[in-house]
């Protein structure tokens, strides 16, 4: 092999649940090149990582890698991982028979260091990506934001040959991404080889000097970077048309009253705390029919765990000023009674979803708000979920299994999920997270449809304010104050 060789494929095929992931895939990497791969949701960006990771085997063709690369390892950070590692703690939560029933899971300090111990490397990387408060909470405390960024600091301190960032910039809000951007800059100035999967071109650091253009499974184009950004074919795979989208189903009959008068949610001076760490306090909002709420703020300000509070997930809504759908919440309503009037999209429920469903079963399952499918459905019911893959350019879609298809088409199905039931609310916290410019066009689009052509109402959570649906009418904005994050609101 050419000492000057990173690593090889020729001729590199990959089949995933009987689909073909990657076809004839002919690259090579050499030390001191720093790539890109860049392509759309289904691309196989992904499948690619995934062989030169290790976490593939089961392929064709000649995959070779240094020495170095098999002694030191690759290190892979991807939502996957995340996924994992949200499955393992789920698996091992005591705390329904736990006295306290407090089990935080696995802590960040613990994810980090993986048995190491804590040296000047480790305080480095934890105070330049600023998560030193976030050590000694547990993973399912923490934002998607904070996860990245921790499970990058634990990639970084490992050393590796190879460090692969599947769309690094992804659920960060606008002074994370510009550290993160000055931290790979570092890495690329270092040596450290890095191959980053990304999705648009925006999230391309400038220090990228070659780049992979993959199209369904396929190399599109491959060499230095500006010569493949100037190709036509990168600018038609990135910026495809977009169908047009179907009639929305005539709305399911509803088993509860709205209220006809007043607020559909009021808070009055919440405040949330675990332990020592105040969360939320004196929060006031106010969320009126024909009201759609964007919330943004940094990550880790709290946006989750407001919309906790009025999914009924937190327990500490009880005691609290808190009317949900016109009820005092803690008045003897159950959570049950909450969730039927809402419908939700976001990266807890993507993470847990149950493997080996179809992408019908999947859109069914919102009926009955469960993770997997439990219950038998009706025929009426069936029709519903396929008018919704129908509204949404999904119809083809329907017997495909959820977990082959691209991240991106998996968001819009869970789209159509949280809508079977014409929720009164629709909760949708980071829902283009993951996705390419294209399919973010499409679920800003449909979320659009659905306020314009239904009563239910969007609250829409999000970092990037290139993100927001035209539909919004009211900014909940996170302001970080003298004792915390306090609460604006603007009605547009």
């Amino acid at each position: 092999m050419d000492n000057s060789l990173l690593f090889s494929m020729q001729a590199v095929q990959l089949v995933y649940r009987a689909l073909p992931a990657l076809a004839h895939v002919d690259w090579e990497v050499h030390r001191g090149q720093q790539w890109a791969c860049l392509g759309p949701n289904g691309a196989g960006k992904t499948s690619l990582a995934n062989i030169i990771s290790g976490q593939a085997s089961h392929y064709s063709g000649d995959y070779q890698c240094t020495q170095a690369m098999r002694e030191q390892g690759v290190a892979y950070v991807c939502f996957e991982q995340a996924k994992a590692l949200c499955e393992r703690d789920r698996k091992l939560d005591d705390s329904e028979t736990r006295a306290d029933a407090s089990d935080p899971g696995t802590l960040v300090i613990d994810l980090i260091l993986d048995g190491r111990k804590a040296d000047a490397a480790f305080e480095n990387w934890v105070r330049r990506l600023n998560i030193s408060h976030i050590l000694n909470r547990g993973l399912r405390y923490i934002s998607t934001g904070e996860m990245r960024k921790s499970l990058l600091v634990k990639a970084v301190l490992s050393r590796p040959a190879l460090l692969i960032l599947d769309s690094p910039l992804d659920g960060l809000d606008a002074a994370a991404q510009r550290e993160l951007v000055t931290v790979i800059d570092e890495l690329i100035t270092s040596q450290q080889s890095m191959l980053l999967l990304c999705r648009q071109v925006a999230d391309i650091p400038q220090g990228i000097s070659h780049l992979l253009l993959l199209a369904n499974g396929e190399v599109a184009a491959r060499g230095e970077r500006d010569e493949v950004l100037n190709l036509a074919i990168t600018q038609q795979l990135l910026a495809p048309p977009v169908a047009p989208l179907g009639d929305l189903p005539a709305p399911m009959p509803r088993d509860y009253q709205l209220p006809h008068r007043g607020p559909m949610l009021l808070l009055r001076d919440v405040a949330v705390s675990y332990g020592s760490l105040q969360v939320l306090h004196g929060v006031n909002w106010r969320f009126d029919r024909g009201q759609h709420c964007y919330i943004s703020g940094p990550n880790g300000c709290g946006k989750s765990t407001l919309l906790s509070l009025i999914t009924g997930d937190n327990h500490m809504a009880y005691g609290q000023d808190i009317t949900l759908f016109g009820i005092r919440r803690g008045s003897g309503e159950s959570i049950w009674d909450i969730k039927q009037k809402y419908g939700q999209l976001d990266n807890l429920l993507h993470l847990n979803f149950a493997r080996g469903m179809k992408s019908l079963e999947v859109v069914l399952s919102g009926f009955f708000d469960s993770i997997g499918l439990y219950d038998d459905w009706g025929d009426g019911q069936r029709a519903v979920a396929e008018q919704w893959l129908h509204a949404l350019g999904l119809a083809a879609l329907a017997r495909e299994s959820f977990d082959a298809l691209s991240f991106g088409l998996q968001r819009m199905i869970l789209l159509a999920r949280a809508m079977v039931k014409s929720p009164a609310i629709l909760l949708l916290d980071e829902p283009t997270l993951g996705l390419d410019g294209h399919h973010r066009k499409l679920m800003l689009r449909a979320i659009d449809h659905i306020a314009r052509h239904s009563d239910t109402q969007v609250i829409f959570v999000s970092h990037s304010a290139g993100d927001v649906p035209a539909c919004i009418n009211q900014h909940l904005r996170f302001v970080a104050g003298a004792s915390g994050f306090e609460l604006v609101c603007e009605n547009l």
